[in-house]
């Protein structure tokens, strides 16, 4: 394939696998935690292990302050999150995940995980890798943001 063909190809083939990594997340999740969207993922990610607030959520996700505060009250609402106060800051609100934030993150991890297994099996362990390696180097290193 040359150069040009390569380019042309390139956008499809990254958002191609990239929805079917989504699919493949959501599916399995969906096994036990069957009231989540992808766009809580997201908004986990981001939450982590040290928490966020809903300024800083709203920022990754590439949304509104008052659109990332009815998200914040969805998940307070299902138990995915809570509110604490936040320690370096009197007058912000932390947001963070509680113990089903957490299983649910790590089913997501395992369904990454089994959704990705088919391309190892394709390219091999090597080229898989050499791929990861990749596209770390061309990582723009800003949130990840779902496509609205």
């Amino acid at each position: 394939m040359d150069t040009s063909a390569a380019i042309r190809a390139l956008p499809y083939l990254l958002l191609a696998l990239s929805g079917e990594l989504v699919a493949g997340i959501q599916a399995g999740v969906a096994r036990g935690f069957d009231d989540i969207r992808p766009v809580h993922g997201f908004a986990f990610a981001r939450i982590g292990s040290h928490g966020a607030t809903t300024g800083a959520l709203a920022e990754h996700l590439g949304v509104s302050k008052q659109a990332a505060s009815q998200l914040v009250e969805e998940l307070i609402g299902k138990g995915y999150v809570e509110r604490r106060p936040h320690p370096r800051d009197a007058r912000a609100r932390l947001i963070v995940l509680t113990e089903r934030g957490r299983a649910c993150t790590r089913a997501a991890d395992a369904a990454a995980a089994d959704a990705v297994r088919p391309w190892i099996d394709a390219l091999g362990e090597e080229r898989f890798q050499s791929l990861v390696r990749d596209l770390a180097r061309l990582d723009p290193g800003g949130p990840i943001r779902p496509s609205w």
